[in-house]
């Protein structure tokens, strides 16, 4: 066999395996269903994270919730949950199978990512990542409050938080101040 002919069976070999890896993804039923049964035995809330890997306030988001100031406040009242969608065409392999259809089911298919949403041990949706201006709703027709920033986008978000958690108005000023950190101005 000549030089040319093994490079390219190693590189149909590394291409073949590459691609066969990546098409494992774990599904968001299978996910989910995790999360839900752990929220059930913790008695927790779940909240359900959606984003991609190229989005820079997805990982604003998380940053925010695993921040040493904020994570055991969301640990002891939300199983967090991630779900990976509109990834990239090159990335489509990382997406959870079945993620877009549930993000599009809560109407976020056209708000974009980070989106959030809050659920009760039973699947009941408590609340969702949409404000509506100067109304803080538990499920809205507004806009995406994503990573919130803001003014505006951290008191909604935290009017959320309240209103499915048992944080009470010391802890929720902790978040609130980590997530105006989020504020690019």
């Amino acid at each position: 066999m000549n030089l040319k002919s093994i490079f390219t069976v190693a590189l149909t070999i590394l291409i073949f395996n590459f691609s066969s890896a990546q098409e494992y993804s774990i599904s968001a039923d299978e996910i989910l269903k995790a999360t839900f049964e752990q929220a059930k035995l913790e008695n927790k809330n779940v909240m359900v994270m959606f984003h991609a890997s190229w989005c820079g306030w997805c990982q604003k988001l998380d940053a925010s919730l695993n921040d040493e100031s904020t994570k055991e406040l969301f640990d002891k009242n939300y199983v967090i949950a991630h779900l990976v969608v509109l990834e990239s065409a090159t990335k489509k392999y990382l997406e959870n199978k079945g993620a877009e259809t549930i993000l599009n089911k809560y109407g976020g298919e056209k708000q974009g990512v980070p989106y959030l949403l809050i659920f009760d041990q039973d699947k009941n949706l408590l609340a969702d990542s949409k404000m509506v201006e100067n109304e803080f709703v538990l499920k809205g027709l507004g806009n995406n409050m994503g990573c919130p920033g803001t003014d505006e986008e951290v008191a909604a978000f935290s009017y959320k938080l309240k209103e499915t958690s048992n944080l009470n108005d010391e802890e929720l000023v902790i978040i609130e101040a980590r997530f105006k950190l989020n504020n690019p101005n």
